[in-house]
């Protein structure tokens, strides 16, 4: 099991769905973790629920660079560090292509692509000064393998694979990984939309749907020194689905 002893980590979304188990999951593994969402007082209250000493609440909107800038600079200023950072803020709009507006279009490319471009910007600076830091952005299969009325939120996402692995290059020498975990289908909110659980991952070869807390596994291990060979890797957590459906 990893060891996250004190290394200081910040995760964005970090109030619900795969956000809040991951914060969870890293604050067993003994890491100090920033509860990062856009409400400040869902941060408050979902850093309590994971504990006091272990989880303290980041106001950050994703797509607003001076929060970036506020959120980092609290943090270093409080804990003298910032060991990683967890991409996890996501925003997913179903349509049509010739449905979506060019305004929704525009607020995933804000939260998916350019909030993970302006966190990453935000942190290397100070991981730089430590020589070593993890950043882990959570993408999704949707990157290579999209679902239907999901061209736009693929797009983004496929944008951010290419952005991960040429960051990787660049800041490797500096002792900064850069690493992807794509998520399958997983039980959330924003996933199921509030309709159940749809009878398709009956098919996938492992029969069902991911939990968050099995994403949350997969994270830590790239935050962790575990993965200290890691970089510009892409970690699936599907359950097979991107190998097609299995023969029941």
């Amino acid at each position: 099991m990893p060891d996250l002893t004190d290394n200081v980590v910040l995760v964005t979304g970090g109030n619900r769905g795969q956000g809040l188990a991951i914060a969870a999951h890293l604050a067993d593994l003994g890491a100090i973790v920033g509860v990062g969402a856009r409400d400040y007082k869902e941060a408050e209250k979902k850093a309590q629920e994971i504990g006091a000493g272990r989880a303290f609440p980041v106001r950050l909107d994703v797509t607003k660079q001076e929060d970036w800038r506020d959120a980092v600079d609290y943090i270093v200023d409080k804990y003298e560090r910032i060991d990683a950072l967890v991409n996890n803020a996501g925003l997913l709009i179903r349509k049509p292509l010739e449905e979506l507006t060019v305004e929704e279009y525009e607020q995933m490319i804000q939260v998916n692509q350019l909030g993970v471009f302006m966190g990453m910007q935000a942190v290397i600076p100070q991981m730089e000064k430590q020589r070593k830091g993890s950043i882990v952005n959570n993408v999704s299969i949707s990157a290579f393998a999209p679902i239907s009325q999901s061209s736009a939120y693929a797009a983004t996402k496929a944008a951010v694979v290419a952005m991960s692995k040429a960051a990787a290059i660049e800041q490797g020498p500096k002792g900064i990984r850069i690493n992807m975990i794509h998520p399958g289908g997983v039980e959330t909110e924003m996933a199921t939309e509030g309709k159940g659980v749809p009878a398709f991952y009956e098919t996938v070869p492992l029969g069902r749907i991911g939990q968050p807390p099995e994403i949350a596994r997969a994270v830590a291990y790239l935050a962790s020194d575990d993965s200290s060979y890691c970089t510009g890797a892409e970690i699936t957590v599907d359950g097979g689905m991107t190998l097609g459906t299995a023969d029941r």
